[in-house]
């Protein structure tokens, strides 16, 4: 089964279910009221390696802010739970992803402390239906709720949908080789990873 964990979260705004296996196949089912928000998600699973399933249920009628962020939460808490206390993992990853004329790089550290750093200019505040300024409020919410370090750059820009499809391409590539096992021990010289 592997690596795996199962979360539901629920407030007065949204309801969330989200299970992952670290070491899957890249299979998706993943079923929100926000469309564009599914294509990243499946993007995510596929180059990551990841199993995931996510439902959600949310106040659309407002907008979409609630509903992307708190999947961004559920996800980081999910992720964390999968991992346990991260023995073995290699806990960092990077990678830069090109996609037609767009250029991303995302980097992670997996050490328990919550950062995220984010330098990208859309050349559009919307995607569809979508707003892109809600990109940024995702990964704010996974890595506080991961406790990573989370930096993402757009090297080069363009199609805003083609901008942040990379950024996600090359955040899945990233967290692949962050939770890779790469030996036994906790990577931390303290000898612990705050979780």
């Amino acid at each position: 089964m592997g690596r795996s964990a199962n979360l539901r979260r629920e407030t007065g705004e949204t309801a969330i279910e989200v299970s992952i296996n670290l070491d899957g196949e890249g299979f998706s089912q993943i079923e929100t009221p926000v469309g564009f928000l599914n294509h990243m998600l499946e993007l995510f699973a596929k180059h990551g390696n990841f199993d995931l399933e996510v439902f959600a249920r949310g106040d659309v009628e407002v907008d979409f802010h609630h509903t992307v962020e708190d999947v961004g939460i559920t996800l980081g808490e999910v992720i964390n739970s999968a991992l346990s206390d991260r023995k073995g993992i290699n806990r960092y990853g990077f990678f830069i992803l090109p996609m037609d004329e767009t250029l991303a790089r995302v980097v992670v550290d997996l050490g328990g402390r919550p950062f995220l750093g984010f330098n990208a200019d859309f050349f559009s505040p919307k995607v569809g239906d979508f707003d892109v300024e809600l990109v940024e409020e995702f990964f704010r919410a996974f890595s506080n709720h991961l406790k990573c370090n989370l930096h993402i750059d757009l090297l080069k820009g363009g199609n805003t949908h083609h901008s942040i499809e990379a950024i996600f391409k090359a955040f899945a590539r990233a967290m692949k080789e962050a939770v890779r096992i790469t030996g036994e021990d906790i990577p931390s010289s303290k000898g612990v990873i705050e979780t």
